[in-house]
């Protein structure tokens, strides 16, 4: 799971907006405005039949900062990101 979702820059971070555009997700933000420190991203690659789908999700990042339920109160009535 992305630790994005609890994140207190979730909705101004430039990484996290270039996650939601590889799952093809509205942004949070049309214009994020925070560069993250040193952000990790696992990138899960799965293919079935003819499709080739990847789960990119950040396990990482210096410039975390805990905020739980961010996404959720953003978003709200939204199935939370997994």
């Amino acid at each position: 799971m992305c630790i994005c979702i609890n994140c207190h820059y979730v909705d101004r971070c430039i990484t996290y907006h270039a996650v939601e555009t590889q799952h093809q997700q509205p942004h949070l933000t049309d214009i994020p405005d925070f560069d993250p420190i040193e952000p990790s991203i696992n990138v899960n690659i799965r293919s079935q039949a003819d499709a080739i789908e990847m789960e990119w999700d950040v396990v990482g990042c210096n410039s975390f900062q805990a905020e739980m339920g961010k996404w959720a109160r953003l978003r709200p009535g939204e199935a939370i990101p997994t």
